[in-house]
């Protein structure tokens, strides 16, 4: 968390990294991971250290809606990340018109509409389900499938609507970012210079190694039937994509990072310049 802080606090304060990238970066992605954290990690860190192993019904439900809502928000604005790496690399030229601050704001904000709007959906559908018996969890947190599994209902519908819902909010965007991707290499692959290529290509490495790391995990949690689970083998896939994805986003960010470097420089020798 404390590297999410300080990425979110250098993009706010270092006048350098008001670009769409930072912006994308420092007041969205990092700020997200913070969030990530905060739902999870309090309560599973209960449960690990102390007797006490349960959750009440509206604690599960608001752990879910938020959780969710986060996943959601993720996956789209990964897409948009991709988007911006796409404009600056293969349109260098327009990249100011194109990436105009209208844009920025409006592809942040339609990211998290998108993860809030369906969340809401399947916490609705999800607490919707009948429980019966002992209501155990064999899981780290709140999820859909642990929770389909443990319901005593027909889960068809929740699990039509997984997969439907999946279809936009994760394998529309990955494809829109394998496609910009796609665009990115063969531009790169066309720069004469190998100093030019390994710049350009520096600049989305980060990005692109959270995406296989993200993707990767969270497809293969939501978009497969129910049936398939096995909650003692997924619950440590949700783990990569719950905590340790957003505990190594800082690192992958900033370990080559000659923007965030110079910001931190700025910060402790005085020289940070803010609007």
């Amino acid at each position: 968390m404390t590297g999410n802080l300080l990425i979110v606090l250098l993009v706010a304060v270092d006048q350098h990294l008001h670009t769409p990238m930072y912006f994308f970066l420092g007041r969205n992605l990092s700020f997200l991971d913070i969030c990530y954290t905060t739902t999870n990690v309090p309560q599973m860190l209960v449960h690990l250290l102390s007797d006490r192993k349960s959750i009440s019904y509206a604690g599960c439900v608001i752990q879910l809606y938020f959780f969710i809502s986060f996943v959601g928000t993720e996956c789209i604005l990964l897409a948009a990340m991709a988007y911006d790496r796409f404009v600056a690399i293969c349109h260098p030229l327009h990249y100011t018109v194109m990436m105009r601050k209208e844009l920025w704001l409006q592809l942040a904000g339609a990211s998290w509409a998108s993860g809030f709007f369906n969340s809401a959906l399947h916490t609705y559908f999800t607490f919707h389900l009948p429980f019966c018996g002992a209501n155990e969890l064999n899981y780290f947190f709140c999820d859909i499938p642990p929770l389909l599994l443990l319901s005593c209902g027909d889960t068809t519908l929740n699990e039509i609507i997984l997969l439907v819902v999946g279809v936009f909010i994760g394998w529309a965007p990955f494809v829109c970012i394998v496609l910009s991707y796609v665009y990115i290499i063969s531009t790169i692959l066309k720069i004469s210079s190998s100093e030019g290529r390994l710049k350009a290509f520096s600049t989305c490495a980060s990005h692109l190694t959270i995406v296989l790391m993200y993707y990767g995990s969270a497809i293969f949690t939501y978009v497969r039937p129910i049936s398939t689970y096995s909650l003692d083998k997924d619950r440590f896939i949700s783990v990569l994509y719950s905590i340790v994805t957003p505990m190594l986003n800082p690192l992958i960010y900033t370990l080559r990072n000659k923007d965030i470097k110079g910001a931190l420089s700025r910060i402790f020798t005085g020289k940070i310049c803010s609007h």
